[in-house]
Order: C-alpha cells, then structure tokens, then sequence
C-alpha cells in the first residue's frame, strides 16, 4: 500500500509542479484558444530548433549556456523535449552546473507529458525530489510590472516573419541574463534594425542593436553582424545606462541613441528631432518610464547627482 501512496503522492506534485509552470498558458477561449495553441506549439519548435544548434553548433557559434537557456524557456511553455534535453545538461553539466536532482525532475516531467524516452533516462540520475532549477520560474518573477503592462508575445510573434521570429525569441532568451525586462530589449531591437542582423546604418551603426565599432569594442562584440554577440553587446550597454541613469528609462534610451555624453550635456533627453522622436517610439512600445537597475554596474551620472543636490 505504502508504494502507491508513495506514487499518488509524486504523481500530485507533479501535477501540481506543471500547474504553475503552465498557468499563463491558458488564457484564451474558444476559436481563439485554438490559433494560440497553433501558434505556440509552432514557437516551441522554433525555440527547441534553436537550442539544438547552439547545443551542438549547427550553424551558429556553439553556446551551451544559451542552449539551457533556451530550452529552459521552452521548457517552461510545456515542451516535453526542451524537458528532456535540459535534464540531460543537467545530468552531464553541460552549459549548467552539474545537479542530479534537477536531471530528475527535468526527466519527470518529460515523462509525465509523455516523453518516450524518460523512462529511462531518469534511471541514470535517482528519484525525483521536486528540486527544479530557478528558471523554471516564469521570467517575469521579479520584475515589478503591473497587468496592464503585459503583451500578447504570441500575437506579436506570429505577426512576424520566421527569420525576425527567431531573434525576438532570442533577445527574449538573453535579456534577463543583463537584468533587462524583454519588452524594453525588443523595443531597442526594433526600433534599431527592425531585427535586421545585417542592417548598417550611415553612422556606420551594425547589427540588430545597431552598435556603432566605439560601443562594440567598449562591450567585447568581435563582429557586429553576429546576433548573439550584437544583442548581448546591446544588453550590456543598456544595462550600463539603466545602471548610469539610475533607472530612468527615457534617459537611458536617449543615451543608447544620441550618447549618454549628449545626455549629460543637455541635462536630459537632447533636442535632436531623431532622439526625440526615438525615445517617444521607446517609451509608447515599453509604456514604464522607470526600470529596475543594479547600482553595481556603474555609478549614478553627474547629471543626476547634481539634480538631486538641487532638489534638496
């Protein structure tokens, strides 16, 4: 008898372990439920198809951070694969740091969403102890943006060609690893290159987040026109200026286009008509004014100093 309460009581919290992971994946009714699901199952592929070749190095840089990463993400969406796949990193430490107990939770719930292959994988790692690693936690966990900020991310994706699909799905991907709530992250990308990885601009400005060769050398970018690097070399250098204006969004994104020099100088959003017009488009796209910052990064701008002196 012990061995089947023992099991009820796994198979429960199971159940209730992709309960939370997979509330937010249910939020339509109707015909409309069913262009959601088609939808998502179709940016799980992408997403699982992505973190295949960075795993493996098809076709792009081999990245195995970014491939848990990535199947951390669809992990989280309920694809039982990206499951699977990131339990085998755990259980090797591939790209993670080794740890048996997330393999088997990992394994579990592949098998529990009915991955042929489980079975026998979690054998290899020892019982489930409903350990899950922290990224299984929904992305936003953290973040302190209120309902009406949220987007339809699959509405919004499925607007766009495959090709562009994939990088918002990536910027989406490395973004919280630089602190930087997506929607800001693919307001910058968009409003940049409209996700063109080769876009060049006449300032000489490359790539997805459009660096210019001073800010691709000041953040490690060897080559511009590589996305991974362009968008983890934009990160930084807008988590540098969220850190710089002390979260104020406006200013930060002012100085991701004009420079946080012209920023200083005129003591705010400069009267350049591009600015100007850049971080209205900005702000209308990501709809806060203040983001969250971390202090370490950089110290507070002059500018802001002295303001708040004056205000004292």
């Amino acid at each position: 008898m012990a061995p089947l309460i023992e099991a009820a009581g796994r198979f429960m919290r199971m159940r209730a372990l992709l309960a939370v992971l997979l509330a937010g994946l249910a939020l339509g009714a109707g015909p409309a439920l069913a262009n959601q699901e088609e939808s998502r199952s179709l940016e799980l592929r992408q997403l699982v198809e992505q973190a295949l070749a960075y795993e493996h190095g098809e076709g792009v840089p081999r990245d195995l951070e970014l491939a848990a990463d990535l199947y951390c993400d669809a992990a989280r969406a309920g694809s039982a694969e990206a499951m699977y796949n990131l339990g085998w990193m755990y259980a090797n430490g591939r790209g993670v740091q080794r740890d048996d107990a997330y393999a088997a939770t990992l394994f579990e719930m592949a098998l529990f969403m009915g991955h042929g292959e489980a079975e026998k994988a979690r054998r290899f790692v020892g019982a489930y102890s409903g350990a899950a690693p922290d990224c299984l936690q929904s992305r936003a966990a953290g973040w302190a943006f209120s309902a009406r900020d949220t987007w339809d991310t699959q509405k919004y994706l499925a607007s766009l060609p495959e090709q562009k699909r994939k990088l918002v799905q990536l910027i989406t991907t490395l973004a919280p690893r630089f602190s930087i709530e997506p929607r800001l992250a693919l307001a910058i990308a968009t409003t940049e290159s409209n996700f063109d990885p080769n876009a060049t601009s006449p300032k000489n400005a490359m790539g997805v987040m459009q660096l210019i060769p001073e800010t691709a050398l000041r953040f490690n970018v060897r080559d511009s026109y590589d996305p991974v690097q362009n968008i983890k070399g934009g990160l930084a250098y807008l988590r540098w200026l969220l850190a710089y204006y002390q979260g104020n969004v406006a200013l930060a994104v002012a100085g991701y286009n004009a420079g946080e020099g012209a920023v200083d100088r005129y003591r705010g959003v400069p009267p350049y008509k591009e600015t100007q017009n850049y971080v209205r488009r900005i702000l209308e796209f990501f709809q806060r004014k203040e983001h969250p910052f971390d202090p370490s990064v950089v110290g507070a701008s002059p500018m802001i100093q002295a303001i708040r002196t004056a205000g004292r």
